[in-house]
């Protein structure tokens, strides 16, 4: 037996995201062979959807750029440094969009929010293809959503250069950087 619940959607509603159950992944190709992967764990922001209008929907998110964990403290310590994030000067990676294009409104839906990423206090426009996966009750009596997300950049765009050109040809580190993005917010 399947039990559906039924959830009413308000207009507009703004949402926390929950830091314990959101991940910020990324990948990027290491010797020109093999995909790296790593996360990012301190990440807070709000989502305003707007289910009449979602071009008044909005996203923004702040990132710990120091919070960047491979699971390999001598590669996250250099992704920290100068080298890469500068997490020291650059402590936040930030995302905030301009618009919201499609809906949202089913688990499945696909919709595109389009914004700016700054990274290491450079800003370039990204395109986030996102996915609406549900929304519930939790045990507490809140209302949860979750959402998730993809998108590539190339890491030469915001300053991070560094690289090392290898013996065999190609180069140390892949230039395109691949996000992926699981939220659960909270309703406020």
């Amino acid at each position: 037996m399947t039990v559906t619940r039924t959830i009413e959607r308000t207009a507009t509603r703004t949402w926390t995201i929950d830091p314990d159950h959101s991940m910020v992944e990324f990948s990027a190709k290491h010797l020109m062979i093999t995909t790296v992967k790593g996360r990012f764990g301190a990440v807070a922001g709000t989502i305003v959807t707007d289910v009449d209008d979602p071009t008044k929907s909005s996203v923004n998110v702040t990132v710990g750029a120091g919070s960047i964990d491979t699971r390999t403290e001598q590669r996250d310590q250099h992704l920290r440094s100068p080298d890469f994030l500068d997490a020291e000067r650059f402590p936040a990676i930030t995302f905030v969009s301009r618009r919201v294009e499609g809906r949202a409104e089913r688990p499945g839906d696909e919709f595109r929010v389009i914004g700016d990423l700054t990274i290491r206090g450079t800003t370039r426009e990204v395109v986030l293809a996102a996915s609406f996966e549900g929304e519930g009750r939790d045990p507490w009596g809140g209302t949860r959503a979750s959402y998730s997300a993809t998108t590539r950049i190339d890491r030469r765009d915001f300053g991070l250069t560094w690289n090392q050109a290898l013996e065999a040809g190609g180069v140390l580190v892949g230039n395109e950087v691949k996000i992926s993005l699981e939220v659960q917010a909270t309703a406020a």
